[in-house]
This record gives C-alpha cells, sequence and structure tokens, in this order.
C-alpha cells in the first residue's frame, strides 16, 4: 500500500524545484491535461499522407510538413527569436491519405469506419450490454460493459470491449494486436507481468471486437485527481515503476514491441495499487522495426525513431522514462510540438547525440550539419514563418538532477534525499541517448530506486 498524494514536505520541495525550473527557461507542460490520442491521431494521418516508400515522414526542415506541424502551435512553446526568415528548403509531394470508408452495408459505422456506440446496446447475441464509453483511438473505440449471459458464472460483472474500426487495414492491425496478447497470455499464465488480460473475441456488425477484464482508469486520470501540476508520491511512482519493468520483462523475453507506452495506455485497478499495460494495436515483433518517425506517441517517443535510426524494445524503456517523470512531477518531460523541437529538448537534457548514432541514421543528415551542429526549426513569433537555425549543443543545459533536486533552502528528509537521488539515476539510464546504452527491463528491476 501506498499514499498517491505527495505529503507537504515532498510537495513543497518538487514546487521549489519546478519554480527554479520556471526561473532557469525550462518549458513547463502539464500532464494531466494533454490529450495524447489527438496527438497521436494526426501524426498517424501525417504518416498515411507521406506513405511514399523511402522517403521521411516527418522532416522539420520541410516548410509543407513545418504548416501541418503549426495548425497545433501553442505560444508555450515559440521561442523569440530575431533571425531572419528562411526560405523553403524543398516541397515534398504528398499523396492524398487513402480513404477510411466503412463497409456501406453497415449503417452502424460512421465515415471513418469507427462504431456508432448506442448505451443500454446488447452486444454478441446479448453475452454483454453497453453502459458506458470509455474512449476512442485510432484504430478504435472502447465500452464498459456487463456480462450478462456467461458459462463460467461470471454474469454481472464489467468487462471493456474494444469496437476495432471497420477499416480493412484497422481490422489486420486489430487481430494481430489478438495474436500477440495471445502470446504473452500463454507466456504469463499466472497473470503476473501486469499486462492487460484479453478474455475472448467476437464479431458485431462487420465490427472486431476484443473483450478485456475491466480496470479503473488510466495513469493520466490519475495524475489528473491525485497529483495535478504536482504529481504523485515518490513511493507511488516506485511502486508503478517496479510493475512497469515487468511488463518490460515479459515482452523482452517475448521479443515484442510495445510501441506506444503513455500514462494513456497504462490502467490501474480500483485501490491504484495495481496496474496494466494495455493498448497493444501499435505492438510488434522486434524484428519488424521498420524505420517511420511518427512510431509511438511524441512526447514518448525515442531518438532513434525520430532520426530513423534501427531499434527495438529499447524504445519501450524510453517511453517508460518519460512516464516516470510524468507521473513524479505532474509535468510533461520533452513537450516538443514537431521531431525537430523533440530532438533539441532531449540534448538540452543530455546533451549532444555521438556522431556515429548519426551516420546510422536515415534522416540524420536532415537534423545535423557535417560538423554535428543541430538545425533547430521554429516559427517566428511574429512573422508566423519558418525559422531554421543552427545550435552547437556540447552539454546539457537542464539535466535530470537540476530540473528534479529542490534548491538547498527546501529541507527533505534523508530518506526521502535518497529515494529522488536513486530516482533521478534509474531516469537517467532510461533516458540514454543510444539505445545500446539504454537500461535493459531486467537490469531497472534490480536498480536501488525499484529494491530500496
Amino acid at each position: 500500500m501506498f499514499d498517491l498524494v505527495k505529503d507537504d514536505e515532498e510537495g513543497g520541495a518538487q514546487a521549489e524545484a519546478q519554480a527554479q525550473n520556471v526561473q532557469n527557461g525550462a518549458v513547463e507542460m502539464s500532464a494531466a491535461d494533454y490529450d495524447a490520442s489527438k496527438d497521436r491521431r494526426e501524426d498517424e494521418e501525417k504518416r498515411l499522407r507521406a506513405n511514399i516508400k523511402g522517403e521521411p515522414e516527418d522532416v522539420d526542415m520541410v516548410e509543407e510538413e513545418e504548416e501541418e506541424e503549426e495548425e497545433d502551435v501553442d505560444d508555450m512553446f515559440a521561442l523569440a527569436m530575431g533571425e531572419k526568415k528562411v526560405k523553403k528548403v524543398k516541397k515534398v509531394a504528398r499523396p492524398a491519405a487513402p480513404a477510411l470508408v466503412a463497409n456501406a452495408i453497415d449503417s452502424a459505422a460512421d465515415a471513418e469506419g469507427y462504431y456508432s456506440i448506442i448505451l443500454g446496446e446488447q452486444l454478441d447475441g446479448g453475452r454483454y450490454q453497453v453502459f458506458s464509453v470509455l474512449g476512442k483511438g485510432m484504430f478504435a473505440n472502447v465500452v464498459r460493459a456487463r456480462v450478462l449471459q456467461s458459462e463460467d458464472g461470471q454474469a454481472n460483472k464489467e468487462v471493456a470491449i474494444k469496437i476495432t474500426r471497420n477499416q480493412e487495414s484497422m481490422v489486420k492491425a486489430g487481430l494481430k494486436e489478438v495474436a500477440i496478447l495471445n502470446k504473452l497470455k500463454q507466456a504469463d499464465p499466472d497473470d503476473k507481468k501486469h499486462i492487460v488480460r484479453l478474455e475472448r473475441t467476437f464479431e458485431h456488425r462487420g465490427h472486431l471486437c476484443l473483450v478485456f477484464e475491466s480496470m479503473s482508469m488510466n495513469l493520466r486520470d490519475v495524475v489528473k485527481r491525485f497529483g495535478k501540476d504536482v504529481g504523485l508520491n515518490i513511493r507511488a511512482v516506485r511502486a508503478y515503476a517496479h510493475q512497469l519493468f515487468l511488463a518490460l520483462s515479459l515482452l523482452k523475453k517475448c521479443n515484442i514491441m510495445h510501441a506506444d507506452i503513455k500514462p494513456d495506455n497504462i490502467l490501474v485497478n480500483d485501490a491504484k495499487t495495481l496496474l496494466k499495460l494495455c493498448d497493444l494495436g501499435s505492438a510488434s515483433d522486434v524484428s519488424e522495426n521498420e524505420i517511420t518517425p511518427y512510431l509511438v506517441s511524441r512526447f514518448y517517443r525515442a531518438p532513434e525513431i525520430i532520426m530513423g535510426a534501427p531499434y527495438d524494445a529499447a524504445i519501450d524503456v524510453w517511453s517508460v522514462g518519460c512516464t516516470l517523470y510524468e507521473l513524479y512531477t505532474g509535468k510533461i518531460l520533452f513537450p516538443g510540438r514537431s521531431n525537430n523541437q523533440m530532438l533539441l529538448h532531449m540534448m538540452e537534457l543530455k546533451g549532444r547525440f555521438n556522431q556515429k548514432m548519426i551516420k546510422k541514421a536515415k534522416f540524420g543528415d536532415m537534423y545535423f550539419d557535417t560538423m554535428g551542429a543541430f538545425n533547430s526549426v521554429d516559427q517566428d513569433r511574429i512573422t508566423g514563418g519558418t525559422v531554421v537555425r543552427t545550435v552547437h549543443i556540447t552539454k546539457p543545459s537542464r539535466d535530470l538532477r537540476a530540473r528534479l533536486m529542490p534548491p538547498a533552502s527546501a529541507k527533505l528528509k534523508d530518506e526521502e534525499n535518497k529515494l529522488l537521488t536513486s530516482f533521478i539515476d534509474l531516469l537517467d539510464k532510461c533516458l540514454a541517448l543510444d539505445p545500446a546504452r539504454r537500461i535493459t527491463p531486467r537490469e531497472a528491476l534490480v536498480h536501488p530506486f525499484i529494491r530500496g
């Protein structure tokens, strides 16, 4: 058992640390109010529009792509700078996105293939009755339902049902998710590795439906309720970290990448003590590592994905590191509005990328010049045009210790100070820019922050 809310001492120290970050120029963005599904959907639509094999799907130096990114720019991300507006580098011809048309015979689907949910409706021949809507993602919408008929005496229990979009590629993705979930379930028969359990599947009016165990809420909602803008108690973060690395250890054992870990895809039980990693719609075998700079939701996207370098299960460790930072602080670690700005935030935290990683990355020369300087792309606050400036980064300007440790004036107990120090060390190892140097799930499970 653990408290979710920070005590006065821990909360006060965190508030002082955040005030110090703002004073030092850090961009602070609340984790509680961020809509990750909206960003993920927009990124996926860009990927579909740029679906030309071998073409980079997100090159921020390309003005046409930059205009797509600028639609949801917030002033908090804009940097004031006086450089002259730079002309477009090149123009990329992009095909129109393939139409997402539902099966014409299914009047229950909208134009994009999502099932039109009716509360109180019965599914699977009266086996389930829908009583609430849980959410809508890129691949499906999710409802909460009650079991009306059961062969195992579990009538009246609640389940979550994921109703896949009635569109060919989405159905294929749903069947792939089912196969992966079954593989993980078989490898974890005692349900000790914190992956959400798939109970069964069925078809309803042309839609593939996946039935899952019912959970309470996701971790973004937990932060919003118990730690908005200040984060959760560090002992809660430690318990959640332990369970997440157990989930990653199972994924690694089965050679599977989740590829979309974020607070929204981590569910907790009613007591908020047990979590389950969910939504494996983007998951794949480690061998299926096609270069695509839109894999994983942007704020949780590892640098090797953005740069077009070879990647593996280490991308999930990076995402967990970003998630744990959010849980403890209530703030998003890398709030970049584009892939280009994401890389800049990463270097501000961790220093420069090594030349070896840049050279083997497919898009390395689009972000870095021959001397290793970074081509930072931003929006001019006055003209609204694209500005490219050369940035030379040699060492971090705001590392994790500077961001998380409170100033000397904020007194922490020795035990709290020791716990926070070990937490910072774990995060530092999760967020190694070079994936080969990143901590593994097995190593994380024996780290002092987890083991105590």
